[in-house]
């Protein structure tokens, strides 16, 4: 069982007279906001990304501890 015209026309009515038409105008202008939003944030997924210059890390090579060596031997 369909919902017909008579029916369809009470549901947007009742809508109308909870919501008032300035809330429901809101409402669809947010929709489309994120409509748009969500198509922009798509589409600039499948554009390749800039190549980024290569970045390194400079460091010290770690110094070796001998098995034998103590924690007093190390700081001095």
């Amino acid at each position: 069982m369909s919902p017909g015209i008579w029916q369809i026309l009470l549901v947007v009515v009742l809508l109308v007279l909870l919501f008032g038409r300035g809330k429901i105008s809101d409402l669809m202008g947010d929709v489309a906001k994120g409509i748009k939003s969500f198509k922009k944030g798509i589409s600039e997924e499948d554009k390749p990304a800039a190549p980024e210059t290569a970045k390194s890390i400079d460091h010290e090579p770690a110094q070796t501890v001998k098995a034998g060596e103590t924690e007093k031997t190390q700081a001095s």
